[in-house]
């Protein structure tokens, strides 16, 4: 009963308008109120405080800035050319190039928004000049860009190795395959779409110059999620630590290698970094608020008591988180859905035997896909911006990608070797 009271104060205060942060502190303080619970609310208070005082945390704000630093300039340029010099002789190859490119690109920036902004600002005119529909490349950078969300270094994974207590190396190293399997299934959309429209049917295959040349511009930017993955796995440095590594480095290829980025311009982009930082930091807080109250309440324990008379296997649980965590993220964004959610599912993947780094990629991958389902994604608004095309339009060109990346979403679910065969690896 309490955690339907708090799910629906939620969403209809969401719904409202009422901006997140505050939507989650009402929803906190008018059930305790409501039910007239014990808990004094300078509990909620500190607890909103402990929220954001783990120093791994650290490691969200340094990662925003490097993804700035990146996102800033010509970096997402090399990289497209460099993905045009692979596939662009392949039939839907501007499609298949824009998905390259957002998963390289996601793999230096770990930013769905970025990457869509990055990516799409390119390719979105190039795939309308090629012949596409506004529709539809609107459609393919608002699901391609939400790929820096599951591969590595992902910001949702990690706050999710906070919360969880999972290995933050072992959750980023799940997310490599599932990262690519989602990617080849979205290309697949693209050579479906250029053979049923005679769009895009190919051109050229570039020489090995130009491969060599284009490889060599985008070498320092793609060098570094090899960086951050590779030291941390050999420990050389914490998760933490790779963050604030990969600031540094982001800053030394964009003004010194690059020069895209002028020493003028930094004031302005470390500003806009803080304020996308204090932005996911209190919401981070008003969201282990409302967690704590439900943990306080035993909730995770009712869960698992309810949860077990429904699914008698740990297959049929992961099938109730899919569906919840899908509903979740279609109107939450990543982190705090995280957060929120993590108390409830951990409890339950417990009883069932199902591996935490297994959850978090899953639980990930669901929120992934939030972030371009109607009506409030993240990815779909800004796409569609880019794009010049209604929502609606854009929400019915998605469809064969909803359908795709469902799928892919099951095999990985379901076939844990795929997900976690590197993981066990590296153990």
């Amino acid at each position: 009963m309490l955690l339907t009271a708090i799910t629906l104060i939620f969403f209809g205060l969401a719904l409202a308008g009422i901006p997140l942060v505050y939507s989650l502190l009402l929803t906190t303080v008018g059930v305790i109120w409501g039910w007239g619970l014990t808990h004094p609310l300078e509990t909620i208070f500190l607890t909103y405080i402990g929220g954001v005082e783990p120093f791994v945390l650290i490691a969200v704000p340094l990662f925003i800035v490097s993804g700035d630093l990146l996102s800033r300039g010509g970096v997402g340029k090399r990289i497209v050319d460099f993905a045009q010099s692979l596939f662009g002789c392949l039939p839907g190859g501007l499609g298949i190039v824009t998905v390259t490119a957002c998963l390289l690109f996601g793999g230096v920036s770990g930013s769905a928004i970025a990457g869509s902004a990055a990516i799409g600002s390119v390719m979105i005119p190039a795939m309308l000049e090629r012949g596409y529909s506004r529709a539809f490349a609107g459609a393919l950078i608002s699901a391609a860009g939400t790929l820096a969300v599951i591969i590595p270094p992902s910001i949702p994974l990690l706050v999710f190795g906070f919360v969880s207590g999972a290995s933050v190396r072992d959750l980023f190293l799940s997310g490599v395959v599932p990262g690519i399997l989602f990617g080849i299934g979205m290309m697949g959309v693209c050579v479906r779409y250029s053979k049923q429209t005679g769009v895009d049917p190919g051109g050229r295959l570039a020489s090995k110059h130009e491969i060599w040349r284009t490889f060599k511009s985008a070498f320092p930017a793609l060098l570094m999620p090899l960086i951050i993955l590779g030291g941390i796995w050999t420990g050389w440095f914490t998760p933490t630590e790779a963050a604030a590594v990969a600031t540094i480095y982001g800053l030394f290829i964009s003004t010194l290698v690059y020069g895209d980025l002028r020493w003028r311009e930094l004031p302005s982009l470390i500003l806009h970094s803080f304020i996308t930082s204090a932005v996911v930091m209190v919401v981070i807080g008003a969201t282990a608020a409302v967690a704590w109250v439900i943990t306080a309440e035993q909730i995770p324990m009712f869960l698992i008591g309810q949860v077990k008379v429904y699914a008698t296997s740990k297959w049929a649980f992961l099938l109730i988180a899919n569906v919840a965590m899908l509903l979740l993220g279609i109107f939450i964004e990543p982190l705090p859905a995280m957060i929120l959610s993590a108390p409830l599912f951990i409890p339950l993947a417990n009883a069932f035997g199902v591996d935490l780094v297994h959850l978090g990629l899953i639980v990930t991958c669901n929120l992934a896909i939030g972030l371009y389902t109607p009506p409030v994604g993240g990815t779909l608004f800004l796409s569609a911006k880019l794009a010049g095309a209604g929502i609606g339009e854009v929400s019915r060109a998605l469809i064969p990608l909803f359908v795709v990346t469902i799928t892919v979403l099951f095999v990985v679910t379901y076939i844990p070797h795929l997900p976690m065969g590197l993981v066990w690896l590296f153990r």
